[in-house]
C-alpha cells in the first residue's frame, strides 16, 4: 500500500468510527507505529485530523480549522495544480468573484495580463496580491476579518454582493459531500459563500481531495449550486464519482 492510499484509509477509518489509535491502525494496516505517527502528522498537517494522546480524531468532530498560514503551507503542487485547471474557467472578459482561500490565492497570481476583469474579493490578502494589476478592477468586500482565514464577513460584506452578478464565482469550501453539500465552519463565512453564488452566472469550486467527504457545522450550497467542481489527482475516486453521479462535472489536477 502506497502512503497516499495508506493515508485515505487512515481518513475513512477516522470518520466511520470517530476516532484512530496508533498501535490499532499500525496492527490494521501491518506497518510500525512511527509510520502511523508520521501519516498522522501529515494529515494533521493537511487539516484533515487533529492529533490527541495516542492517535487522532477527525476534524469535523471538533470544529477545528486551521488558520491561514497552516493551510497555505500544505498541498502546495495539489493546489498549484487545480489552480492552473480552473484558469480555463476565467472568462475575456466581464466579472469574477473570488473566494478567500488558499487556493484562490494561487489562482490570483495565475490572471492574465492580457484580459481586462473586474475581480470582487473578501480577502485583503487577494487584494493586495492584484491590486498592482493594471489590466484589473480589485474591488473589495469590506466587513470584518476574520483571523482564521482573513476573509470578510458580516454585512459590509452582505450588502455589495446583493447588487452585484458577475459572469464567475470561484469558491473554495471546507467540505464537499452528497449528503450535506457545500459547508464551512463558521456561518458568518457561509453567508458570504452564499452570496456569491447568488451573484455569479456560473460558481467554480476549487478544493484538493482532503476536503471531499467533510461536513462541517454550516451550510452554504447544494451540490445542484455548482457549475464545475477542480480537484486534484488523489481525490478519492469513490467519492468524486458519488459527487459526478449527483450532477456535478468534475475535473482532476
Amino acid at each position: 500500500m502506497y502512503a497516499e492510499e495508506r493515508q485515505q484509509a487512515i481518513v475513512r477509518i477516522a470518520r466511520e468510527q470517530g476516532r484512530v489509535d496508533v498501535a490499532g491502525l499500525a496492527d490494521e494496516l501491518n506497518v510500525t507505529s512511527e509510520t502511523i505517527r508520521r501519516d498522522l502528522t501529515t494529515l494533521e498537517r493537511a487539516g484533515v485530523l487533529r492529533r490527541v494522546h495516542g492517535g487522532a480524531i477527525p476534524v469535523e468532530r471538533i470544529g477545528f480549522e486551521p488558520a491561514l498560514a497552516a493551510r497555505d503551507a500544505v498541498l502546495v503542487e495539489e493546489k498549484e495544480r487545480i489552480a492552473k485547471l480552473a484558469l480555463a474557467e476565467v472568462p475575456e472578459e466581464g466579472a469574477i468573484i473570488l473566494d478567500a482561500g488558499t487556493t484562490t490565492i494561487k489562482l490570483a497570481h495565475l490572471l492574465p495580463a492580457d484580459r481586462e476583469l473586474t475581480v470582487v474579493v473578501n480577502s485583503p490578502v487577494i487584494a493586495t496580491v492584484l491590486g498592482t494589476r493594471t489590466n484589473l478592477n480589485v474591488l473589495l468586500l469590506g466587513g470584518r476579518v476574520r483571523g482564521k482565514t482573513l476573509a470578510t464577513v458580516d454585512d459590509w460584506s452582505l450588502r455589495p454582493l446583493a447588487d452585484l452578478y458577475v459572469d464567475v464565482a470561484f469558491l473554495g469550501t471546507n467540505g464537499i459531500s452528497v449528503e450535506r453539500g457545500l459547508t464551512t465552519p463558521d456561518p458568518a463565512e457561509a453567508a458570504v459563500k452564499r452570496a456569491m453564488i447568488r451573484a455569479a452566472r456560473r460558481t467554480v469550486l476549487l478544493a484538493d481531495h482532503t476536503k471531499l467527504g467533510n461536513d462541517y457545522l454550516s451550510r452554504f450550497g447544494d451540490l445542484s449550486d455548482l457549475d464545475l467542481f477542480v480537484t486534484d489527482s488523489r481525490a478519492d475516486t469513490d467519492l468524486a464519482g458519488d459527487i459526478e453521479a449527483a450532477g456535478v462535472r468534475v475535473v482532476r489536477a
